[in-house]
């Protein structure tokens, strides 16, 4: 009795990055959110709701606040698929509508509910991590119903930096983690019939084979993430502008020419 033999899992090419790259993404970023800026602010705009939205729930919840909002930022990569869909058919030199982003979420296939169920399952893990550190580290000095400005006195603030420091270090590791799986692979997976496996260790190797040009990238999409939640309405454009450029990351970093691509 003959055993049927696994089909070995495709090894995708990756390219060479230059480091100035991730400027030029944000530039082709930009062009897409010009070319389509209404389907481009509605994401704009659902993000930012959803951002408030955790903002007044968690507002008087401190130590909870720091991890769910930054556990939201995780899931990103799968929340702004419908602008890799607009940058698609820009690129190929259609018009985009509002109906063609939106349907992204009906014909996402299997592949795209496995990544966003991972990224939420990251996303959760590091909410309850995060409030482990704080309520471990200050003793109970952030008490779980203070308030914003009350935590960051006790905490971000607080003489004893280290407690803040491991904070970050920990968010640090669980942010690369992330990155690394998702920086290319949601759009790969959007484009071209692949499995989760194969995009995400296509996206690992572009991160490992680039890693200069992927840090510039990973810094850039953090401090204009950082800068938009601060001043709040440049959200609504940050986000989209970062979204159409990580399709043109994916672009320029994966061959998927050997590939079948997805209707």
């Amino acid at each position: 009795m003959s055993v049927p033999r696994s089909v070995p899992r495709p090894i995708v090419a990756v390219r060479a990055l230059d480091c100035a790259l991730p400027f030029v993404w944000l530039s082709r970023g930009w062009r897409d959110f010009t070319r389509a800026p209404a389907a481009s602010l509605v994401h704009g705009v659902l993000f930012a709701l959803a951002g408030v939205a955790i903002t007044s729930i968690g507002w008087g919840r401190g130590p909870f606040l720091a991890g769910s909002f930054s556990g939201f930022l995780l899931i990103a990569p799968i929340l702004v698929v419908g602008l890799y869909e607009v940058s698609r058919r820009l690129a190929r030199g259609e018009v985009p509508t509002m109906r063609d982003a939106a349907r992204v979420w009906i014909d996402g296939g299997a592949s795209m509910v496995r990544l966003g169920l991972l990224l939420a399952a990251l996303g959760t893990l590091w909410v309850a991590l995060s409030a482990m550190i704080i309520f471990a580290t200050t003793r109970g000095g952030a008490e779980t119903g203070s308030g914003v400005i009350d935590f960051v006195r006790q905490f971000v603030l607080s003489p004893d930096w280290l407690p803040f420091a491991l904070w970050l270090a920990a968010g640090g590791v669980f942010a690369a983690v992330v990155f690394a799986i998702s920086a290319v692979s949601a759009p790969m997976m959007h484009d071209r019939e692949v499995d989760l496996a194969t995009a995400a260790l296509t996206s690992v190797r572009v991160v490992g084979t680039n890693p200069v040009t992927m840090t510039v990238w990973a810094v850039l999409v953090m401090a204009l993430t950082m800068a938009a939640i601060a001043l709040v309405l440049p959200i609504v454009v940050v986000v989209p502008v970062l979204g159409h450029a990580t399709w043109h990351a994916y672009a320029d970093a994966v061959d998927c020419s050997g590939l079948a691509p997805r209707l």
